[in-house]
């Protein structure tokens, strides 16, 4: 309750999936945890934007055991799933999101590349560091490739991309946000 009073206006808060859900359960007979899960996150109300599903990189591929999991959200339009393993990365998967109308996270890491994929009217980035987990400075041209995706995602059918900065170790988010920020026209605007 508190968070929500706490957000300013326009304000919207994406919360990760625990891991015990994702990394310990791999998503199998999870019901009863997303919707503990759920009846929390639900207390954000307006002010929830998205749920993080982090799948951990050696969860089996199992498109079914995904499907499932997803289903057990009230609303899987209000999921997005990053994969840390390219066995996920298939037509398959693209065609299960589209289906549920569930974001694809587009993950920049040392073992991912950012991919295009729109899957619902919600892009999404996330950008652990291209050499270095957590402990990256993207450069300017990195970033304008960066700022190229996003408008991409918005030319596929994107209403909304998040682009989240998950290399904060060394302190070089929040300068490489704000740089992002202005590449893309947003520093002036509302933003989180």
């Amino acid at each position: 309750h508190k968070w929500r009073q706490q957000a300013p206006a326009g304000f919207e808060y994406v919360l990760k999936a625990p891991k015990f859900i994702t990394h310990r359960k791999y998503l199998k007979d999870v019901e009863q945890e997303i919707r503990d899960f759920r009846r929390s996150a639900s207390l954000l109300e307006d002010r929830l934007g998205l749920i993080l599903l982090q799948l951990a990189p050696n969860m089996p591929y199992d498109p079914g055991r995904l499907r499932q999991a997803l289903l057990h959200f009230d609303n899987p339009r209000q999921v997005a799933v990053e994969f840390r393993h390219e066995k996920w990365l298939t037509p398959e998967t693209q065609g299960l999101l589209r289906e549920l109308g569930v974001a694809f996270c587009s993950a920049d890491s040392p073992k991912t590349e950012l991919l295009d994929w729109v899957t619902s009217g919600v892009g999404y980035i996330r950008l652990h560091g291209r050499t270095r987990w957590y402990n990256y400075d993207y450069s300017e041209t990195e970033l304008q490739e960066i700022a190229g995706l996003a408008e991409k995602m918005v030319d596929k059918g994107a209403r909304k991309v998040y682009i989240f900065f998950n290399n904060d170790a060394g302190g070089f988010a929040p300068h490489n946000a704000l740089t992002l920020m202005r590449m893309l026209g947003t520093h002036d605007r509302e933003t989180a």
